[in-house]
């Protein structure tokens, strides 16, 4: 284990270098200045579409399996997870106060790379053999891109297939099994088998169900989070101000070691900052896009506004308070890392705090491994076909309570890695097809959300 951990960490110094954070921002900054700032400037208009799409289309005027809102619930439920509570902390832990202000970064320009990512997804969708509607990156790239990329679809599939037992499961199984064992002394196998029964009874109801379910627990579950970390900040209002100046000082000076922190340079802020931000929020992943293409719509750029609504509440709301209550507390220079550091900084200002925490992320974790499990069924489906989906759920469940008792740091390290190697075949997608994305917001924008022309969708080839 040791050789491979050491094989996987010198793949991770290589994906996670200097050209991958160009990569991400600069994809982002291109599609931001692109768009002319539209994902910033049309969030009201975001937020009006996800409301007015709560409801499924019930007389089939529109292709999709679930509601536009069910669409994004989807997509959150895979990004509000462990990145949102051990994963801020543990920014923050390695980059200092600093990494909070690189994620936020991270997320202003990921609004616009997942408001492509979301209308590409819908405009190259497939219905495939069982009627549903199929996408993501690996079919914009085949049916978007000349014949001679379509190697970079199958890469992404092979990454996005790999990837999902580690981000969107055993991470996620080994991080509610070490806070249930924290808190409540309850041994991490236990905890994985009930987890592992409890995916099993959703996730053979296929995207309809874990739509259904996500629809109801994340709005739910976010609402108590967000509620319990506000509560923090104000218990601690006048560390506000000086918090906000930390960030943005260690941002670009780096931050001194004190109490149990060790000190960490600038590069490490922005490192740890944009990693972190991309494993919560996963814009540039290529992953919630998979989730989108399944929407009932006929739109791609008004699914596109309500995807990157995503980014918005992961990081700019759900992680900024993570990451502000471990700052205004003071526990960042505990020494505690991961979810153990945003339970201690919630426990120093609620009472029960950390138990708030442990149940905030059994539940974030649990919508994050039905989310992931779509997004590694469609992997699977692309590559091998629709009959590889039972064997592929099968496995997926029983790989809950083998995270659950597994090795956390390895864990995380094969995670972060995978995250890289996923990002790279989209990211490139991406930019090529920026023209398509372009064009289509231009046209909506100007027809007043009119929908676009030669919107069929694809079918299966044979």
């Amino acid at each position: 284990m040791e050789f491979v951990s050491e094989i996987i960490s010198a793949i991770n110094g290589v994906v996670w270098g200097p050209l991958m954070l160009v990569l991400i921002l600069g994809v982002g900054l291109f599609l931001t200045f692109g768009l002319k700032l539209m994902p910033v400037l049309k969030l009201g208009t975001g937020f009006k579409l996800l409301w007015g799409g709560r409801i499924p289309d019930k007389d089939g005027s529109k292709e999709g399996e679930i509601s536009p809102f069910n669409a994004l619930m989807t997509s959150l439920s895979a990004t509000i997870g462990t990145g949102n509570i051990a994963g801020v902390a543990t920014a923050i832990f390695l980059g200092g106060p600093g990494a909070l202000f690189w994620m936020w970064c991270t997320a202003l320009v990921g609004m616009a790379t997942k408001f492509a990512e979301a209308v590409l997804a819908v405009r190259f969708r497939e219905v495939d053999e069982n009627g549903n509607h199929t996408g993501g990156p690996m079919y914009y790239i085949k049916n978007g891109l000349s014949s001679k990329w379509t190697w970079l679809g199958t890469a992404f599939a092979l990454f996005g297939m790999v990837a999902g037992f580690g981000i969107g499961n055993t991470v996620q199984a080994n991080s509610v099994a070490n806070a249930i064992d924290t808190n409540f002394g309850v041994e991490p196998w236990i905890t994985g088998l009930v987890m592992m029964v409890l995916v099993g009874l959703v996730l053979m109801g296929g995207i309809k169900r874990i739509g259904d379910v996500a629809g109801k627990l994340v709005p739910m579950m976010a609402t108590f989070y967000i509620a319990c970390g506000v509560a923090v900040l104000i218990v601690n209002a006048a560390e506000i101000p000086a918090a906000f100046g930390l960030i943005f000082e260690s941002a670009f000076t780096g931050t001194a070691a004190q109490g149990g922190f060790a000190g960490a340079a600038v590069w490490m802020a922005i490192r740890f900052g944009v990693a972190r931000g991309v494993f919560s929020n996963e814009a540039g992943l290529g992953s919630a896009p998979i989730a989108h293409a399944a929407a009932q719509t006929k739109n791609p750029v008004a699914q596109g506004l309500v995807a990157m609504l995503g980014t918005f509440i992961d990081t700019l709301i759900v992680c900024s308070i993570t990451g502000l209550a471990i700052i205004v507390t003071g526990e960042w220079t505990s020494g505690e890392t991961g979810a153990a550091l945003t339970s201690a900084a919630f426990g120093a200002a609620l009472p029960y705090g950390n138990y708030i925490v442990a149940v905030s992320l059994t539940i974030f974790a649990f919508t994050t491994i039905l989310g992931w499990s779509v997004y590694g069924e469609k992997c699977v489906q692309y590559l091998f076909g629709v009959k590889a989906i039972l064997p592929f759920r099968v496995v997926w469940i029983l790989s809950v309570p083998v995270g659950a008792a597994g090795s956390l740091e390895f864990i995380w390290l094969l995670a972060d890695t995978m995250n890289a190697l996923m990002a790279i075949p989209n990211l490139i997608a991406i930019a090529l097809l920026s023209p398509v994305v372009f064009k289509l917001t231009k046209e909506y924008f100007a027809s007043n959300g009119a929908v676009p022309e030669c919107m069929e969708q694809k079918k299966p080839q044979e």
